[in-house]
Formats: structure tokens, sequence, C-alpha cells
């Protein structure tokens, strides 16, 4: 398939720059996959449109601090985004400025208050803007970037390291159900969900399930093969625990729809789905969905709007149609929705 395919044109303004004072005052296009009827609603309706017995499955990730800025030597400013570490206080990062920076270098975190933090040595280079560091601190990574990191906001979100702003998004870069830390960036289609929904829709018989997936850097990376099957896609761990494989197995048999939040629930559910069930695993996923995709075990699908030409979008166009996808997309647009990760959302149905 070409990837122009999944190309379209959207008004930079409709880039949501800033979430909603309240997360279920988003609106919610419904998209139905058979005929391609869109309508307009919003999310805090979403329970008009499930069944007892439905089952939701969240991505319960947290999202980190990753974001984060240094300074060189020679005072030059830099910027990063953490990715991993080992237990020996080795980082891989994404490291923006490092052009004039040799292996050995030495350069300085800064905490939230653009004060130096710690120490940090440039140890190797990879590839794609990949470097590996060793951190020069009496903490584990999770405990530096608790001092020095900022949301890892998407490039289209416009921040600088003002900590004024950064703690609004701490709080709404992130699911109101996030346990389990390791993302670098949220899965967006849980952000519209606040506390009350989740209460009034498990009151009206929906079933609530939890897989972990944390969501990686590669998310936003766009393709560039002129052809989508040549782009490589990111690989990303997650995990499903027995509880949570007996709810969405049981909603299953029992005639409920199994509806992801999201692209990640989404990739998981379907890594894992053998014969229309789900296994407990533990791993991690590089599965593609892209159009002409079998899907095994979903029944439709809560997710955001998503970039051109991404893998995002693919995979939505896998389940409705990239003829659906771009007809609903378009009146989005003509309809002043709000896009991409603090933007409004989708049900397809």
């Amino acid at each position: 398939m070409k990837t122009e395919k999944l190309n379209y044109y959207l008004p930079s303004e409709l880039v949501a720059q800033k979430p909603l004072s309240i997360r279920s005052d988003s609106r919610l296009l419904v998209l139905d996959r058979s005929s391609g009827d869109v309508s307009d609603c919003s999310f805090g309706g979403l329970g008009e449109f499930l069944s007892p017995g439905d089952c939701l499955v969240l991505n319960d990730t947290k999202v980190l601090p990753a974001r984060f800025f240094a300074r060189r030597t020679t005072g030059g400013k830099l910027e990063g985004l953490f990715l991993a570490a080992t237990a020996d206080g080795v980082w891989t990062a994404y490291l923006k400025g490092i052009r004039k920076l040799k292996q050995g270098d030495e350069f300085y975190l800064k905490d939230r208050q653009k004060a130096d933090f710690c120490k940090a040595v440039l140890l190797e280079r990879l590839d794609q803007g990949k470097c590996r560091l060793r951190i020069e601190a009496n903490a584990d990574a999770q405990g530096v970037l608790d001092e020095i990191g900022f949301p890892p906001l998407p490039p289209y979100i416009n921040r600088d390291d003002d900590p004024a702003v950064a703690a609004e998004d701490e709080m709404r870069y992130q699911t109101v159900y996030a346990r389990q830390a390791g993302a670098v960036a949220a899965p967006t289609a849980g952000l519209h969900f606040t506390e009350p929904l989740i209460e009034q829709l498990k009151k009206a018989g929906v079933k609530f399930a939890f897989i972990t997936l944390h969501v990686g850097a590669g998310t936003f990376k766009p393709v560039t093969a002129n052809n989508l099957e040549d782009h490589k896609i990111h690989r990303e761990r997650f995990s499903i625990n027995e509880e949570n494989t007996r709810i969405i197995n049981k909603a299953k048999n029992e005639g409920g729809r199994i509806i992801p939040v999201g692209t990640t629930s989404t990739r998981v559910l379907e890594t894992v789905a053998a014969d229309s069930q789900i296994t407990v695993t533990d791993g991690t996923t590089e599965l593609f969905i892209m159009p002409g995709y079998q899907f095994k075990v979903i029944d439709a699908m809560i997710t955001n709007f998503h970039l051109p030409k991404s893998t995002l979008l693919a995979l939505v166009a896998a389940f409705a149609g990239l003829e659906n996808v771009l007809a609903a997309y378009r009146h989005a647009i003509e309809q002043r929705y709000r896009f991409y990760s603090y933007g409004d959302a989708m049900l397809i149905v």
C-alpha cells in the first residue's frame, strides 16, 4: 500500500495545544464502519453507545517525566528524551544539540528550577538520533527523572521548560487510571475518561479490563517509506495478567463487545489473541496493523485523531476502512474538531 494514501491536510489551528478543563467534555465522533455514517456527540455521552456486557480494555501504563534539559560545559543548551536505563546508570536517550559533543564529553542535567542537578557523560552515539549516556547521580533513573523530568509531550505541542505549565501537563498528560510507570508517551484515547464517567459506565453494566503497554517514542515516528509495508514499526513492552484475561474472555464468550481504548490496547489484544480468546502474556510486540489485516478479537474501538501517514492511522484504517476513516476525518475538520494528543476522540462501531 502506498503510504501517500494515508495523507490528509489538517489546518494547524486544529492541533490541540492544551487539554479541555474537563476531560469528558471532549467531542466524540461516532463512525459506523459498516455504513460509513458519522454522528457528533460528547465523550461524556459514551454510555449511549455501549451495552451491558460490553468490555472496555484500557492501557494502565503511566507516563514517565521523560523530557529533560541540560547544558554543555561551554553553556550550550541540550534537550533530551529518556528511553531506557540499565542498573549501572547508563541511559539510552534522544538528545538534541549534541552535534558538537564528542564521545567522553561531559555535560550537566538541569533540574526543574534550571539549576545543575548532576553530571552526564556521552558514551556513544547510536542511530536515529539516540545516544548512550552515563549518569553520575546517587539515584536510579526514576529518581533522577523525578527531579529533572518534564512531561514528554509530542513535538506538535509547543512547550518550553516552564515548571508551572509542566505541572499541569504532568497531571493531564496522564490517564486517571495510570498505574504502571514506564511509558514515554501517553495512551491518549484514555485521556478523556474521568473517574465519575468510569463509575457511571460500570453501574450501567459495562465491564473494564486493563492491559499494560509502555508506549515508546516510536509511536510518533512518521512513515517515510513510499510503501507502508517497508516501514519497520517500533517494539513495545506489554503485559496482560490472568485476572484481566479472564474478564475479557468472559465478556467475549457471553456476547459482549471487546472495545479497546486506543491503538495501544488494540495492538496488545491482537498480539495475544488466538481463536477469539486472549491469553496471559508478558513480552514485546512489533505487530504492524495496516489495511488488509484480519482482526481476531476486537469489535469496536475508541481512538483519537492521528497524524497523516502514521502507523496509528494505518491501524484505524485497517479496522474501519480507509475511505470511511478519511471521510470521517474530513467531517471532523469541517466541524472544527480538536486533533491529536490533547484533542477529541472517535468511537468506531
